[in-house]
């Protein structure tokens, strides 16, 4: 998994504007494609409670893509977009495709 690790961040106190963001997203990760939804839902109850920020940013960003392009780069079936750039991504994909 390597830099991978960078999208999670140590267990702390429970912020609540964290878990506020949490909740939402959470939401946003129900999606109309069944795989998504496992894969997702699989994800956020391994490593939601310690996303770091920039992966929590990261996976908003991820969330606003239609099903189709979003199980594509989940699976790694396309390579990663300009809108899927950066280190955070990255790192987010990684974890995504390991759950």
């Amino acid at each position: 998994m390597g830099g991978a690790t960078r999208a999670i961040e140590p267990a702390g106190g429970d912020d609540s504007e964290a878990a506020a963001a949490l909740r939402r997203l959470r939401w946003r990760a129900r999606r109309g494609l069944l795989e998504n939804d496992l894969v997702l839902a699989r994800f956020l109850e391994r490593h939601g409670e310690r996303l770091a920020p920039a992966a929590v940013e990261a996976l908003a960003r991820l969330l606003e893509l239609p099903d189709g392009e979003l199980l594509d780069l989940i699976l790694a079936r396309r390579p990663a977009g300009a809108a899927q750039d950066g280190e955070a991504m990255r790192d987010l994909l990684a974890l995504l495709r390991a759950a």
